[in-house]
């Protein structure tokens, strides 16, 4: 991306994901919301989610253990997502393809040596630092030290946004990969326990009994405790394009069934605001509702 380019994105967001559809459900409204505001909107996407379970009926025959031909699928849904939300500029680590889906741990996909959860750290924070070093984001989002819910791919994905984010503006790392540039502020994606419980409540109300299959956001294993949340983004006025691009993503979102059919039932609140936890860089003004700031670039010049 040239230096031309870049003076026509004064702001800049990069945001690493491990499988199509992950941007979509955690970010996908704050993407949209930058995106539609003139930020650059880098998304780095790890693996091309292979290993998927298939929810669009006729699709099957894509599956690992048949076609195995259902990455390469996601690729197509993965663009039309990133279509409805307006963004421009999305890249798979290394290449599409390069390191597969890794699938949960304990299973066969996690031996293979192409997955993402066997690959090299130092090659793929190279991967990302020389992204870094050309698009030169401001703020970078990526999950928690546990992947916000274990999957091996979310937590290699932390591990290598983490160490890039740290190694960026370090000239002595990956000479020959760009002018080091380092980002300003490093967040990780969140799910505060009250909204997930507010969630578990309305479903039960509405009818639903399988939420999770819990009765309490406790037992979840991707909540945090809301007093770990720092950022709120309102992007109410961009859930239309994030129920599209779920829609986009039809081998492995269902958006009428239980869980997503509480943005059509119970509104915008619950996935048009999406949360963070800064980790690293400084808070700007915490001046929401909830005592939270709610910019990811509010405080940066």
């Amino acid at each position: 991306m040239s230096d031309a380019t870049l003076l026509g994105f004064p702001k800049r967001l990069l945001l690493v994901h491990a499988h199509p559809d992950d941007e979509t459900i955690g970010t996908g409204a704050t993407m949209a919301k930058y995106a539609a505001e003139k930020v650059l909107v880098t998304l780095i996407t790890c693996t091309l989610g292979e290993e998927g379970e298939i929810l669009e009926p006729g699709l099957e025959h894509l599956a690992a253990d048949k076609e195995d031909a259902l990455g390469q699928h996601r690729i197509g849904e993965l663009a039309a997502a990133m279509e409805a939300l307006g963004v421009r500029d999305h890249r798979f680590l290394g290449g599409p393809g390069r390191w597969r889906d890794s699938g949960m741990m304990g299973t066969p996909a996690n031996e293979r040596p192409d997955c993402f959860w066997r690959a090299d750290i130092d090659e793929a924070t190279g991967e990302l630092v020389a992204i870094m070093r050309e698009v030169r984001p401001q703020v970078v989002v990526t999950y928690d030290e546990n992947g916000g819910y274990g999957h091996p791919d979310h937590i290699q994905a932390h591990r290598v946004a983490v160490a890039a984010f740290d190694k960026a503006g370090d000239p002595s790392y990956a000479p020959g990969t760009g002018e080091p540039w380092q980002p300003a502020k490093l967040y990780y994606t969140a799910f505060p326990k009250s909204v997930l419980q507010a969630g578990i409540e309305a479903m039960k109300a509405a009818g639903h009994t399988d939420f999770f299959g819990v009765d309490s956001a406790d037992d979840l294993p991707f909540g945090v405790p809301d007093d770990e949340v720092s950022t709120e983004v309102d992007a109410a006025d961009h859930l239309d394009a994030k129920t599209a691009a779920m829609r986009a993503h039809k081998t492995q979102i269902e958006v009428d069934g239980p869980f997503f059919a509480l943005s059509n039932h119970v509104g915008q609140k619950a996935f048009g605001t999406e949360y963070f936890t800064l980790v690293k860089g400084t808070l700007g003004s915490r001046d929401g509702a909830n005592g939270r700031e709610t910019d990811l670039f509010d405080g940066l010049d």
